[in-house]
């Protein structure tokens, strides 16, 4: 079906930060997959646990015990100092378990119609839960009717949530993401994450952060909410927990935790045996080698040089990033950066129109990200369309 408009480019092999394509051509991976291969491709530690795995066992249903899941979920309710983890196979499906938990949570209160709160700009999802939680309008259109149970708010303003918790009192959730991604990398204020957790605080309402893109180590912390010494009622995971393979999860605390009971929700493949062992191997590769330490020293190189090199550029807006999630506003449409940029051998993606997303691999050398600060660096002077 016709739901891609794809690159002129067939990848064959990959390591590390590179790909080659199936002329031999090498390419500098800036943008991992869409934030999925954090640690690049063709990890040996990740490829090795899929291979050993899949010697032993694929997939037996969650009819049954797995001893991965549970050690999966072991060591990221300790990461994240949550309580209990759901996993299922994508970002989508983890941010459909965070809805269903606010509305089962919320008619446990006795609310008729439970209503979750979400931002203008965001990105949640194409399920038509996820798609009616998310603020853009595009995705959305041929899709109506949306679901109902939302209200929206713009992103990064306060007073407009307040104003809310005045109006209605059938909200139980807030659900927002701490970095905005495919809106344009936009970073909120530094206590909006605050705030919105002492409001929920005050109104009794789940704060639900989605952390699909900027979970496992990408913005300098294993996840983002920690910048903010804050916690979370419920967090959702997915891309780079893989590395690849496919894999989403739902964390929760308190009386989020408990909402889900057998019956309730499910998922036929997730948290598989195969899928569990590739996360583990992530998680323990990450720890080992301190690369959330690492995103952030990086993230850091590349920004700065970035800043730098454009200070002068007229049509740059802003050069924006926290670890290894960067973008460059420009102040015209930029979509044809993507294609000049994979000529010159390297992957870049341009997303709300005007913004360059970057989201490297955790993985890269020193060297590595110099040359994707030259390369964007050159793009961007010399556009002129």
């Amino acid at each position: 079906m016709s739901n891609y408009a794809r690159l002129p480019v067939t990848f064959e092999r990959g390591e590390g930060a590179w790909l080659w394509d199936e002329h031999g051509r090498r390419y500098l991976d800036a943008l991992s997959g869409v934030a999925v291969c954090g640690l690049g491709h063709a990890h040996p530690a990740v490829t090795q646990a899929i291979c050993d795995q899949a010697n032993q066992l694929v997939h037996t249903s969650n009819l049954y015990s797995i001893k991965h899941q549970q050690r999966l979920a072991e060591e990221l309710t300790a990461l994240s100092r949550m309580q209990n983890s759901f996993f299922c196979n994508s970002g989508a499906e983890a941010n459909e378990a965070a809805l269903k938990i606010a509305r089962l949570v919320g008619h446990a209160r006795g609310i008729g119609i439970p209503t979750i709160v979400v931002t203008e700009n965001s990105f949640h999802g194409r399920t038509l839960a996820t798609l009616t939680a998310t603020g853009n309008l595009k995705i959305q259109q041929g899709f109506e009717p949306l679901m109902p149970g939302f209200i929206r708010v713009p992103y990064n303003d306060v007073a407009a949530l307040r104003a809310l918790a005045k109006s209605d009192q059938n909200i139980v959730a807030v659900l927002l993401e701490p970095i905005q991604g495919e809106s344009g990398v936009n970073i909120p204020d530094d206590d909006y994450l605050n705030q919105v957790r002492a409001i929920c605080d005050t109104h009794d309402w789940l704060m639900m952060l989605d952390e699909v893109q900027t979970g496992m180590g990408r913005t300098g912390r294993w996840f983002a909410f920690q910048h903010h010494g804050i916690q979370p009622d419920v967090m959702t995971l997915a891309k780079g927990l893989g590395n690849g393979v496919p894999i989403g999860a739902c964390l929760a605390s308190g009386v989020a935790a408990a909402a889900f009971t057998p019956g309730s929700h499910g998922s036929t493949f997730g948290g598989n045996p195969l899928a569990c062992r590739a996360a583990l191997a992530v998680v323990d590769t990450i720890r080992r080698h301190d690369l959330v330490k690492r995103a952030a020293y990086l993230g850091n190189r590349i920004l700065t040089t970035l800043q730098r090199e454009l200070a002068g550029c007229g049509h740059v807006k802003a050069v924006r990033g926290k670890g290894l999630m960067i973008g460059v506003e420009l102040d015209r449409p930029c979509a044809t950066l993507v294609k000049q940029a994979l000529e010159h051998g390297v992957l870049i993606n341009v997303t709300a129109e005007k913004v360059i997303r970057l989201l490297p691999p955790l993985i890269l050398t020193d060297a590595e990200a110099d040359q994707i600060s030259d390369a964007v660096s050159r793009l961007v002077t010399g556009f002129t369309h």
